[in-house]
């Protein structure tokens, strides 16, 4: 075999040279270089392939302009093409709303004014045009997986979503995805060489200059676009105004329009008035302390009334439980924040009661404002109160920044799915949901008082297979002539089923504890399964259902809702006053200018000087952990040829042994037992159980162990301090 050899550095020659280069040296390396480069692009020119195209590209510099207009309307009719799933309806939109599809055009057609810039222009022009339309390949797989479409705040979840693409992506689709990037990038790196150079003197003043005329005009035509309303700035449903106003201008629209604007009548004294001189952000309540009940929230992954859908039946009832609650408790419709997709958003509403109309389109408050700001919410009002406040989630941890947001707004605890030993599944991988009620009356086990819980299920979530994957299914789908959208309904109908299980066996759980509670059941938004609003008895592709179930003997009172007024309504029902919006929705709900002096509270909580607190934050820390049950060790038995059994409690799948600082390749058993099959111990070996989220984001440690003659000492003390927030210890860490 040829072996390789590696020259070893010249340094003192190096060196040597450089202390005796001359001025006439470099001038001359210079100049061989640029009679080098310019030999290559000669070389370049006169290829075949440079020969032929050559032609093309003086037509095109010549007529850059026209040519610059027809490429952009051509790339926007592509990109709503493949956004519209049709060419048809490209076409329609393109000739019913001309103006908007050349305003959308035009602003394409800005982006190659930067050709002008360089000489590789052929080259820059493939990479605009490629830019534009993976984001239109992007949009429209968006909206035939989850119906919202693309926009900027996506990128802040990308990292998320990264760990759900099994659940979106089938194995075929991963690998013609890979080969279409692949195939892409190499042919686009081969048109830096093959794409030629524009051959003129680029005069750079006078193009810089050029292209910012051309990005002012861009702004002006802007203004008088949103002016006469051709586009507007404010998006009720941002999938329908994508349907409106075009992929380019929205997703442009989601890139700089984000969090609130200042409103123009912003400043103390409005706020004042507003806040009644600050009396709305009181705790209060007219109960004893005795009479307070537990409050618990349930937030169901994609669900609503399946009895609303008017093109289908169900061969029995696929909600005989919260049937039953909206017989008996107070119900309706839940008028959510989005379709298809965006729970945390329908989550945010509800906590904070707060209205998403006055943040950007499409934006996350969960991944911008609540990241890394506190701000005060359910937990925060109740918490006032002495309630214990819980958060459970049968996913990950970090999706959708969860963990940092609860600890920002002020829950205890935060049980994840890192902190459960999921058994059951979907038979696409989600969690069923069951097994939140354990976990639920753990976290409540916790205090002694009453408590605040907020679960998030996850079982209804998509993506809905079209082939059959439920082999007996226990509720059979009838009127659906195409067998593939049977089968996606069918699925989620059986999914439904099992979801109205777990709401009546918790109901149970929590009437056993035999205390005063109520329970709040409701849909985060609608199933990603092309919902139209006629298919709906409702006729309102915005709401999904909800009913409050208790104990106390609240009077039954039917109505509609929206997300973010539930908590006031549920907590003036139990007269609760606690909380500055929940006070506000209490006090100014029908009232003049409601929601414009929502606007500005809002704006003056989460973005301006805070002037309702009067300087009395009702949050300065998060304070919350990260699960609720201690992981414990009992003793290690060792294997007979080679590494070890550790027996304790509360192990997971997320569960990662460390030895002396060190990681142990383990595998998981059941919650009481993990193997390691390589680890050897040493009398001092110090142990210690970590439970980890995605990103090895470490959440909760053990105490230590030391391994001494065969036997587990532990150093108590030594686990996560439950006393402090999650992230000061994670810093304290790193």
């Amino acid at each position: 075999m040829k072996k390789f050899h590696v020259k070893k550095p010249d340094i003192k020659g190096t060196v040597l040279r450089l202390r005796n280069i001359k001025r006439e040296d470099v001038k001359a390396y210079w100049k061989a270089k640029k009679e080098r480069r310019e030999r290559i692009l000669e070389e370049r020119r006169n290829s075949a392939f440079g020969r032929k195209m050559q032609p093309a590209y003086q037509f095109m510099n010549r007529i850059s302009l026209v040519f610059h207009a027809l490429l952009a309307c051509v790339i926007n009719f592509v990109i709503e093409a493949v956004s519209r799933h049709s060419a048809v309806e490209a076409w329609n939109y393109m000739t019913g709303t001309p103006v908007v599809f050349l305003y959308n055009a035009f602003m394409i057609f800005i982006t190659f004014s930067v050709v002008y810039l360089v000489k590789r222009r052929m080259f820059v022009r493939i990479i605009i045009s490629v830019l534009w339309l993976a984001l239109g390949v992007a949009n429209g797989y968006m909206l035939m997986k989850r119906v919202t479409p693309f926009n900027a705040q996506d990128f802040k979840v990308a990292k998320d979503g990264i760990t759900l693409i099994n659940n979106y992506f089938n194995g075929a689709e991963l690998v013609g995805l890979a080969v279409g990037i692949t195939a892409v990038v190499i042919w686009v790196i081969s048109m830096w060489r093959r794409g030629g150079q524009y051959n003129g003197k680029i005069r750079r003043i006078w193009a810089l200059a050029g292209v910012t005329a051309w990005f002012a005009v861009y702004g002006i035509v802007s203004d008088l676009a949103v002016e006469k309303r051709v586009v507007s700035t404010y998006f009720g449903n941002i999938a329908f105004a994508y349907e409106d106003y075009g992929l380019p201008y929205c997703f442009m629209a989601s890139v700089f329009n984000t969090g609130i604007t200042e409103p123009n009548e912003y400043n103390e004294e409005t706020i004042m008035k507003i806040s009644d001189q600050g009396k709305m952000t009181r705790n209060e309540t007219g109960r004893s302390e005795s009479e307070l009940p537990n409050i618990i929230f349930i937030q169901l992954e994609s669900y609503f009334d399946v009895a609303e859908a008017e093109f289908f039946t169900t061969s029995e009832d696929a909600c005989p439980n919260l049937h039953a609650m909206y017989e008996n408790y107070s119900s309706g419709y839940f008028k959510v924040p989005s379709i298809g997709a965006g729970t945390a958003n329908t989550e945010f509403e509800v906590l904070t009661g707060m209205n998403l109309r006055y943040f950007g389109p499409g934006e996350y408050p969960y991944k911008t404002v609540l990241k890394n700001r506190v701000s005060e919410s359910a937990a925060t009002a109740l918490g006032a109160l002495g309630y214990g406040t819980h958060a459970l989630h049968n996913n990950g941890g970090n999706f959708y920044s969860r963990a940092r947001v609860f600890n920002n707004t002020g829950f205890d605890s935060y049980t994840s799915k890192e902190f459960m030993n999921i058994l059951q599944t979907t038979e696409n991988g989600w969690a069923k949901d069951d097994i939140l009620i354990q976990h639920i009356m753990d976290a409540m086990d916790t205090t002694e008082g009453q408590d605040f819980v907020f679960g998030i299920s996850v079982q209804g979530h998509g993506d809905y297979p079209e082939v059959k994957k439920i082999e007996n299914p226990k509720i059979l789908v009838e009127g659906i002539a195409d067998e593939a959208t049977r089968n996606k309904w069918e699925y989620y109908v059986n999914q439904v089923y099992e979801m109205d299980e777990f709401a009546g066996n918790l109901v149970k759980a929590v009437e056993e504890r035999q205390e005063p509670s109520v329970i709040v059941f409701y849909g985060d938004h609608l199933p990603t399964m092309g919902l139209k609003a006629e298919d709906l008895k409702g006729r309102y592709l915005y709401n999904t259902n909800y009913v409050i179930w208790d104990n106390i003997g609240l009077e039954k009172e039917d109505r509609n809702i929206p997300s973010y007024q539930i908590m006031a309504d549920v907590l003036g029902r139990l007269d609760i006053h606690s909380g500055t919006v929940f006070n506000y929705h209490q006090e100014r709900r029908k009232t003049k200018n409601y929601l414009a002096d929502l606007e500005l509270l809002q704006y003056d909580i989460l973005y301006g000087d805070q002037y309702v607190y009067g300087g009395k934050l009702p949050i300065t820390e998060g304070h919350m952990v990260m699960g609720v049950r201690d992981v414990t060790l009992r003793n290690v038995i060792a294997h007979l040829e080679e590494g070890y059994s550790l027996y304790g409690e509360n192990f997971t799948r997320s569960s990662r042994v460390y030895v002396n600082g060190e990681r142990q390749k383990t595998t998981f058993l059941n919650n009481t037992r993990i193997d390691l099959p390589e680890t050897v111990f040493e009398d001092e070996d110090v142990i210690v159980v970590c439970q980890y989220g995605s990103s090895d984001t470490l959440f909760r440690k053990s105490d230590e162990y030391i391994y001494r003659d065969g036997e587990l000492i532990v150093q108590e003390g030594t686990a996560t301090d439950k006393t402090k927030s999650w992230v000061e210890q994670l810093d304290e860490e790193d």
